[in-house]
């Protein structure tokens, strides 16, 4: 069966289900060959909330890019402390970190678009890549209302990157559903988001957001919204916003 057969018959099999039944369904379907990826932002939360109640036996990792807030690294200690499962961590190659960094200084993202995606790159894309080698699919958090970017999101899609199917389930998810699954199972979440830190990503290209401003806009501030996007959810697949 081709990707796009099996993907086809995943969204047609999940049409109606909830965000809970998509993580079943996807476990049941690719076994200790699906893995979550968590950045620790509220989506993700929820999703290892989810995944320690449904199926935790779900590899989970996440990527330390070296340049994370320190509120991030303790909500990363709390997790891992009150949920059962096993974090993988990654890190980016050293030796390409130096070189980067000899070549086109600390700060080199705020100088072009180029630079950060090679920044991105470095310090993410190439650590998923090694994550993802033995993975069949991937889960993550990313939800259509989210940015311009991800308006186009299915609950399961093809990664055209990774060669992988990536999993939604929060997909149709709004900013209050998240927010009330987040209160009602007491769920941890990064202090920052008090302070109007909605999404949260290195301390050098995140800043808290302003009241009317997208929720996206504290992300890569200096950039236009269309290019937001570091590398790991790129998909030319999807319409263009």
């Amino acid at each position: 069966m081709t990707y796009q057969n099996k993907i086809k018959e995943l969204l047609e099999k999940t049409k109606n289900s909830t965000a809970q039944e998509i993580i079943q369904c996807a476990y049941g379907e690719f076994g200790d060959r699906l893995v979550f990826a968590t950045s620790l932002g509220e989506e993700d939360q929820v999703i290892t909330d989810m995944i320690s109640k449904i199926a935790p036996a779900i590899e989970i990792f996440t990527l330390d890019t070296g340049r994370l807030f320190q509120e991030t690294y303790e909500l990363l200690a709390r997790t891992q402390k009150r949920y059962p499962m096993t974090f993988k961590i990654y890190y980016p190659e050293t030796e390409a970190v130096e070189e980067m960094v000899q070549s086109y200084g600390i700060n080199l993202f705020y100088e072009s678009v180029d630079n950060r995606k090679r920044c991105c790159g470095i310090r993410k894309v190439e650590p998923l890549q090694r994550a993802l080698k033995s993975a069949d699919a991937w889960i993550c958090g990313l939800r259509r209302s989210q940015a311009a970017t991800r308006s186009a999101v299915e609950t399961f899609e093809w990664d055209v990157a990774n060669q992988k199917i990536k999993i939604n389930p929060l997909a149709s998810w709004s900013l209050e559903d998240l927010q009330r699954y987040i209160q009602e199972n007491h769920v941890d979440v990064n202090p920052l988001h008090r302070k109007g830190f909605v999404s949260i990503g290195c301390a050098g290209c995140t800043r808290a957001i302003k009241k009317g401003e997208d929720i996206r806009a504290g992300r890569w501030w200096w950039e236009a919204p269309e290019q937001k996007e570091c590398g790991l959810h790129d998909n030319p697949n999807r319409p263009k916003p």
